[in-house]
């Protein structure tokens, strides 16, 4: 029996799964030098610059951060050409989809969402006691978009697309949403979420600049974790109507946003030239591990992010346990497939032996 009376809905609530980590898998499977391709992360730490910024700002945790986060917010609207108004910062955009149903969601509303995505959304939604409508991807992984914009009815309240969709990896244009958003009702917030927006073809274009002015039902939202190595600070931020914006600070835990993400995501900024050149080169990595798991006869769609999604259904747990052995950690979805991260080329030639030795 459990202490105190817990909400039956979080007492019922699966909780959020990270990817396992190197360390766990070694003490499983009594092996040395695992590496993990689990959690979509940045192999490579970010530029130097933006690490003296870090330390340089832990001489003063002592003060709490500013709860604002003003300086970074107005960094962000300079970058994207916008007013610091239609800015929010939250602690990652995890923080900021979060924030977007507890300002929003009441309980019996309605979140629409393809599916499989994101698997924080229904935990997001089962929160605010809402209910996730799930919508299927076609059979060839992608977002049907003309089937989720049926799925809204009296009760949306919202609709959350992934683009490039984890754990799939395909992207959304934003002529193909801006068509969608001529079938959503004006009081339906869209949440475009972009984590993984700097690892796909610039050719689907920029939400931002395609949409926001057209659709003021939009929101866009982004994160300092992945194509900037910043994963372990949480820094993330939301573009939006400043009306959408001004509700989503209402709901931000204070000082979420602490004093180094905050270092580290100004000075990220000012290092764009150097972060793109790791995105280059793990742009390269994924074209080469996608032609490696290619000459293996590998069926799996086109990657937009920076990892991999091969369906494999039923063989998915077993596959995923005999590569955890061989010291390759992946993040398995039972019965669907797994998603692999791409790594550092030494990481990569890891996978690619171990899978091909697996599948043999």
């Amino acid at each position: 029996m459990g202490v105190g009376r817990v909400r039956p809905i979080v007492r019922d609530l699966a909780p959020y799964r990270p990817g396992k980590g190197a360390r766990q898998a070694e003490a499983e499977h009594g092996i040395t030098d695992a590496i993990k391709l689990a959690s979509n992360e940045n192999p490579y730490s970010p530029p130097p610059s933006v690490q003296r910024a870090i330390q340089d700002a832990a001489a003063g945790v002592n003060r709490y951060s500013d709860h604002g986060a003003v300086e970074l917010r107005s960094k962000l609207a300079d970058w994207l050409g916008v007013d610091s108004g239609c800015v929010a910062v939250g602690c990652g955009s995890s923080g900021l989809l979060q924030q977007v149903c507890v300002a929003y969601i009441e309980p019996g509303d309605e979140v629409v969402s393809p599916w499989r995505s994101f698997e924080a959304y229904p935990i997001f939604v089962s929160l605010t006691n809402g209910e996730l409508v799930t919508v299927p991807l076609t059979n060839d992984h992608r977002i049907d978009l003309a089937a989720v914009a049926a799925a809204i009815g009296p009760k949306t309240k919202a609709v959350m697309l992934a683009t490039p969709n984890n754990p799939t990896g395909l992207a959304l244009s934003t002529a193909e949403i801006a068509e969608f958003m001529g079938k959503v009702p004006e009081d339906v917030l869209v949440v475009i979420d972009e984590a993984y927006r700097e690892f796909s073809d610039p050719a689907f274009g920029d939400p931002v600049e395609d949409l926001l002015g057209h659709f003021p039902n939009v929101v866009v939202t982004r994160t300092f974790s992945k194509a900037y190595g910043l994963a372990g600070l949480r820094t993330g931020y939301a573009v939006a109507h400043p009306s959408v914006i001004e509700e989503l600070d209402k709901v931000l835990l204070a000082f979420s946003v602490n004093l180094l993400a905050q270092a580290g995501a100004i000075a990220a900024l000012d290092a764009l030239d150097e972060i793109q050149t790791l995105v280059d080169s793990l742009l390269n990595e994924r074209a080469r591990v996608v032609d490696g798991l290619r000459s293996t006869g590998a069926d799996f769609p086109d990657p937009q992010g920076n990892f991999v999604w091969l369906p494999i259904g039923a063989s998915t747990d077993s596959v995923a346990h005999a590569l955890e052995q061989r010291g390759v950690v992946v993040r398995p979805f039972s019965g669907e497939g797994i998603r692999v991260t791409i790594g550092t080329p030494e990481e990569n030639d890891r996978f690619l032996a171990a899978y091909a030795a697996v599948i043999a």
